[in-house]
Order: C-alpha cells, then sequence, then structure tokens
C-alpha cells in the first residue's frame, strides 16, 4: 500500500532524522504485518550509515506492535538473538529494528536433507534451536513467575478456537463437505483428549511459530528468533513440535525421535522437566503434534479462501502427512485419521 509506505518514511525523516538511501521489501508474513529493509546514508540510532534495519508494518486496525515490543526486550534480556527495537511508533504501528539477515534455517535445511554431509549439519542447527528453546523456557520462567509480563494462557479455549480451524477452512471450506452429528463427534473426542495431554504437560513460555521460516541463522549467537508476538503460557512440547514437525520440511522419523530425546535430557539437566519418564514425553510430543496439525491444516486454507495468499496450500500435504503418520501409532485416534483420510481422498479425486 503505497500510503502506508510513505508514512513509514515520513516518519523515519521527520521524527528519526533519516536520509534513507534505499527502501526495499524484506518479507511478508501469515499475517498482516510487512517487512522492509532499509539502509540509511547519515547515522541513525547510533548506528553507522549504510547499516541495514528492518521496519515492521503492522496496521494498527489489524493487530497491535505492542506484545512484539514488550517480548523483545524481555527474550533480549534471556541473552536470546532477537531484533533489537531502536525506535517505535505505536499509534502508526511500525517499529524500526536490527536486521538479522535473511539467511532462513529453511534454507540451509533444505540444501542439507538430501547432501551426504547434511545430517551432520542438521544436528548442529537442530542442536543450537534446541538451546536456544531451553534458555528462552527457563529464561522467561523468571518474568512469568514474578509476574513482571502478562501471557495469555493455552487453556482449553483457545487449543479448541485453534483446532476448530480444521472444520471450518479445511473441511467446509476447502474440501467442500458437511460435518454430520457423528462425525462432530469424532473430532470432539479427538480434540479432548488433545486438550487433556496438553494440559499433563509443564506449562512454559510457548513461541507459538518456533520453526525453519522464523529461525536466521548466524555464525556466532545461532539462531536468530523472530515473530514472537503471539507467545502464551502453555505445554512445553509445542515448540518443540512446531521445529521438528516442521510444515516446510520433514525429517526421518528416527532423526525426529533422536532430536526429540536430546531435548528432552536437555529439559531434564535444566530441571524444568521433573519426570524422567520417555514414553510419556514422547507421547506428549506426538500428541502436541496432532494438535498443532490440526490447527496448521487449518490456517493454511484460511491464508488461501480469506486472505489470497495461495501458496500455504502447497504445504497441506506435508502438514496431513505428518497428521497420518503420527495419528495411526495411536488407537485413540482411528476414528479422526478414518474421517480426515476419507476427505483427503475425495478431494485427491476430485482434483484429478
Amino acid at each position: 500500500m503505497p500510503q502506508r509506505i510513505e508514512q513509514i518514511k515520513h516518519w523515519l525523516e521527520a521524527e528519526l532524522q533519516a536520509d534513507i538511501h534505499s527502501f526495499e521489501p524484506a518479507s511478508n508474513d501469515a499475517s498482516f504485518r510487512r517487512y522492509f529493509r532499509v539502509v540509511f546514508n547519515n547515522t541513525v540510532a547510533a548506528q553507522t550509515a549504510g547499516q541495514p534495519f528492518i521496519v515492521m508494518d503492522a496496521p494498527p486496525e489489524k493487530e497491535t506492535i505492542a506484545p512484539f515490543i514488550e517480548l523483545a526486550s524481555r527474550l533480549e534480556a534471556t541473552g536470546i538473538h532477537v531484533p533489537h527495537i531502536y525506535a517505535a511508533n505505536e499509534a502508526s504501528g511500525f517499529i524500526m529494528m536490527s536486521d538479522l539477515g535473511n539467511t532462513a534455517y529453511l534454507s540451509l535445511l533444505n540444501s542439507k536433507l538430501n547432501s551426504e554431509s547434511g545430517s551432520e549439519q542438521a544436528d548442529k542447527l537442530y542442536a543450537d534451536a534446541m538451546s536456544a528453546l531451553v534458555v528462552m523456557q527457563r529464561g522467561m520462567s523468571q518474568f512469568i513467575q514474578k509476574q513482571t509480563i502478562k501471557l495469555a494462557d493455552y487453556d482449553a479455549g483457545l487449543l479448541k478456537a485453534e483446532m476448530d480451524l480444521l472444520p471450518d477452512w479445511y473441511i467446509k471450506e476447502h474440501c467442500q463437505q458437511k460435518i454430520n452429528d457423528a462425525e462432530q463427534a469424532v473430532l470432539d473426542q479427538a480434540m479432548n483428549r488433545l486438550i487433556e495431554s496438553a494440559h499433563e504437560q509443564p506449562q512454559v513460555f510457548v513461541h507459538r511459530d518456533y520453526h525453519s521460516r522464523n529461525l536466521m541463522f548466524y555464525a556466532e549467537h545461532n539462531p536468530g528468533v523472530i515473530d514472537f508476538q503471539d507467545a502464551v503460557i502453555g505445554p512445553i512440547t509445542y515448540d518443540l513440535v512446531s521445529l521438528l514437525r516442521d510444515s516446510y520440511i520433514a525429517w526421518p522419523d528416527d532423526k525426529v525421535y533422536e532430536w526429540v530425546e536430546q531435548y528432552r535430557q536437555m529439559l531434564l539437566r535444566e530441571e524444568l522437566l521433573v519426570e524422567d519418564n520417555k514414553a510419556q514425553f514422547i507421547r506428549w510430543f506426538d500428541w502436541m503434534g496432532i494438535q498443532r496439525q490440526l490447527k496448521v491444516v487449518g490456517i493454511f486454507c484460511r491464508l488461501n479462501y480469506r486472505d489470497g495468499k495461495k501458496n500455504y496450500l502447497n504445504d497441506i500435504p506435508q502438514t496431513l502427512d505428518y497428521l497420518f503418520k503420527v495419528g495411526a501409532r495411536y488407537p485413540e485416534f482411528d476414528a479422526l485419521i478414518q474421517l480426515l483420510t476419507r476427505l483427503d481422498n475425495e478431494k485427491s479425486l476430485e482434483s484429478q
């Protein structure tokens, strides 16, 4: 929107006394936010000329930037590598912050997936990401316990509302199917089980989108972490699922569970996990994955049909594949998997 861009430039020039050298799109995401990479000819915010910054544009009628500002400050205090905020205009929805670069984990992991040395290099990337996750969970606990930061609970209502995106947007909108009472009962029963499992777990700081597109590679202090504004207090396996059951890249199950165990041992050492029960932790991880995948399939469909972001439909097959494979291991979800498999097969036949 040209008017918003002109408003951003006016803010930079009039309020920050910036002499703009270049102003280019950096990225969009799944929300209403946009990002621009900006370089100045003069010193701005005590940073030398020529150093790039990122400017976030979050239209205030769509969302507030206050959570991002608060969380960035708290996460930075824990030692997590997040964007440093130099200036913000809450009324207009603008933030000027440090540039964490454009090398997302996804681009590196895609190059490692099928290479001979890829597994070892991926191990290092995921080890860094899991170590940062533990630091984040441990570090943010001090602010949560002292109530110096207010985060919503990942309660039953929120978990259910997320999963309801699947019938609303995948089943009814994407598959063009109506749900009968028996099918609704199948969905309700599965969702209730998933909610109970989520609430059995230790409750910690949850980033909520801790995956390969939101982790930026750095040779030192790796990774850079972005897109944390929707954080909540919730299940300890949620961010691990986001990381290891990523909708954008898939690894063999034996490798995934190797990383899961590595992370579990980290939690035990840091006393974030008290009970040493491997089978229970794997079930928590798997069931949390089912909850997230139900949500994500619905979100991808909503992004297409409501927001016109068609590329996300390409990520549905991978997400459903996780759902079908993991769900098939647990008899509690037989009816759910049968229902979703039938819908997927019918949609595939319709597309042929």
